[in-house]
């Protein structure tokens, strides 16, 4: 079992800057592959960004590409997303997820493969 709790979530104007994190707790977390997704109102949940389990190999969204950076810190248990020159469409709630099935060695962007996810927390943009 994997208990993921967000946090880091608000309103900001459209491009400022907003870091979130997620705590993780329960399992080894240096085995878990981690990613974001969101899932604005009336849209399907979509992938953002992924990490491998040391953090050396990291995939984005296009949408978000060159503005977004995931990160981790394993003596922590905390993956981040820092979120740049953020836009009104990136409104959404945000979701992380852990993938436990095969070591965090893979990344991931279908949120089927991963095995445990977060609460969300919510990301308001104003233009």
């Amino acid at each position: 079992q994997v208990q993921l709790v967000e946090s880091g979530g608000g309103l900001v104007q459209a491009g400022g800057s907003l870091r979130l994190s997620c705590a993780a707790s329960g399992r080894t977390f240096r085995r878990i592959g981690m990613g974001w997704f969101r899932q604005a109102p009336g849209k399907e949940r979509e992938f953002v960004a992924a990490i491998t389990w040391n953090g050396g190999s990291t995939n984005y969204a296009d949408s978000v590409k060159g503005r977004f950076a995931i990160s981790r810190d394993n003596a922590k248990n905390t993956v981040y997303l820092q979120m740049n020159s953020v836009k009104p469409e990136d409104t959404a709630i945000y979701y992380c997820a852990a993938e436990t099935s095969y070591g965090g060695r893979y990344l991931y962007t279908r949120d089927s493969n991963y095995d445990y996810w977060g609460q969300g927390t919510q990301v308001t943009v104003s233009s």
